[in-house]
């Protein structure tokens, strides 16, 4: 399972939540403690918002802790609204087109987790999306899939919505299935961040909320970055979150 991060706040260095606490991003690619998996060395990427519409984005395919890029960038790169990640892969070869987050637009993406049983839906799955959406796929996970099925499915006009009506997709697909849908992820269009945990078996990887934090900012991570700075509270299985304006809302999902 992957693990990531996503920033709403004041103008901060990256490197304020991807290098420098105690249980960083950078340290939880090599230690993380709520995952299957300590180390996910499968690949990093970051995507962050500043003046224009479509957000920057750096992905690769070395592990976090051996890219010297990474820390450099993180050090130098001041942002108001980003998402980071750190890959362990399920499904596709390790390269840059398949490192989260993803991008489209306004819009950039995480995922931690799995779509059960994708090698036997990913064709009816891949076929559902839209011309334009169809056309974007460039890698091969399901996690790229997941987020143009979002995007299909109306993430532009209601997110909440674009994601109720995609779980359902993927589960009529699917039909019975022999391994669960985990669902994890965190989504943003330069303004709001979401993130959303669902999964069949209420299993999913796990997902924090924090703020207090010294930064003043409020983040969305998949374990606690620190737990003596600020609070972090979990974030329900089968839950949307989103933080607008400072202000964070939990809708539960109808399933």
């Amino acid at each position: 399972m992957c693990r990531f991060v996503a920033y709403s706040g004041p103008d901060i260095p990256l490197e304020n939540i991807v290098i420098l606490p105690q249980h960083s991003l950078l340290n939880q690619s090599q230690h993380a403690a709520e995952a299957k998996l300590a180390v996910n060395g499968d690949g990093f990427g970051m995507a962050w918002y500043s003046d224009q519409e479509r957000p920057g984005l750096y992905r690769d395919v070395l592990p976090a802790w051996s890219d010297r890029n990474l820390v450099d960038l993180c050090r130098m790169i001041n942002s108001r609204l980003f998402l980071a990640h750190v890959r362990a892969s399920t499904f596709g070869e390790t390269s840059r087109s398949n490192c989260h987050p993803f991008a489209c637009g306004r819009w950039s993406f995480m995922h931690n987790g799995q779509i059960g049983d994708f090698a036997r839906v990913r064709r009816r799955l891949e076929a559902s999306l839209n011309d334009e959406h169809y056309a974007s796929r460039r890698g091969s996970t399901d996690s790229e899939l997941l987020f143009l099925l979002l995007l299909t499915n109306g993430l532009d006009h209601s997110p909440y919505e674009a994601v109720v009506r995609t779980i359902r997709q993927i589960e009529e697909i699917q039909g019975e299935i022999s391994q669960p849908n985990r669902l994890t992820a965190s989504f943003c269009d330069g303004q709001v961040l979401y993130a959303f945990r669902y999964s069949s078996d209420r299993h999913s990887p796990s997902l924090y909320f924090g703020q207090g934090l010294d930064h003043g900012g409020k983040v969305i991570a998949s374990e606690p970055l620190d737990r003596g700075t600020g609070t972090w509270e979990p974030i329900a299985d089968r839950s949307f979150f989103t933080l607008a304006g400072g202000a964070a809302t939990t809708q539960a999902l109808p399933f």
